[in-house]
């Protein structure tokens, strides 16, 4: 559920992920639940929600579509799995052509294998079927990237789906709540125009952290 309309910034992805999972805490339950984040600045709000809840980290990778000279507005997203999620609507507005979509998709496709390559020795793989999947992200702005992690984690049937977020607009809050089964979000603006409007300091997550917190919360041996 939605926690405040209000436009305080967070300082970090650590403390809004150190917020979120207090919020958590207190109002879910920890019995066969399982944190899968979306790197990588997702997995820095996942790492603080594993640590303080004591449950596995799970990572799923997603690559949204960026816009032509607006990359940051995802008009799609593709997953792990071969899923793929296009905001046909977007995609419109822009007037965007299929050559320019295929290109885009394909150089998405081609990073998103990279990561596959570099992070998943580091994420041992936990089955999420029956069990309780909590999809975290740093933020949702055209909910691109929810949209096709959601379609990769109902196929493989886990007993329920929910979302927990430092920041989500309203309108798609609205809209995925067909979709899962609760909505954490903390700030729930009416317009967000990039989720780094949140945060005080949003650089880019190397692949060296992601691995570093991916190790540290799965107690994996990076050395062995």
């Amino acid at each position: 559920m939605p926690l405040s309309h209000s436009g305080q910034r967070f300082q970090n992805r650590n403390e809004a992920g150190q917020m979120l999972a207090r919020h958590l805490q207190r109002e879910v339950s920890q019995a066969d639940l399982i944190v899968i984040a979306l790197p990588r600045g997702g997995v820095v709000i996942g790492y603080e929600i594993a640590r303080l809840l004591e449950i596995p980290l799970e990572i799923l990778i997603i690559r949204k579509l960026g816009a032509p000279h607006q990359p940051e507005l995802a008009v799609g997203a593709v997953a792990s799995g071969g899923f793929r999620y296009l905001n046909q609507e977007l995609i419109d507005q822009l007037a965007i052509d299929q050559s320019t979509l295929v290109r885009l998709q394909e150089n998405a496709l081609h990073e998103l294998e990279r990561r596959e390559d570099i992070y998943k020795p580091h994420a041992p793989s936990v089955s999420l079927r029956g069990h309780q999947v909590l999809l975290v992200d740093d933020g949702i702005a055209t909910g691109a990237s929810i949209e096709v992690a959601l379609r990769a984690i109902k196929a493989v049937q886990p007993a329920g789906i929910s979302i927990a977020v430092p920041v989500a607009t309203l309108g798609v809050i609205e809209k995925l709540h067909r979709e899962v089964d609760h909505i954490h979000a903390l700030q729930t603006p009416f317009e967000l125009g990039s989720i780094g409007e949140f945060y005080e300091e949003f650089e880019q997550v190397s692949d060296e952290e992601v691995i570093k917190m991916l190790d540290e919360v799965n107690h994996v041996d990076s050395s062995a």
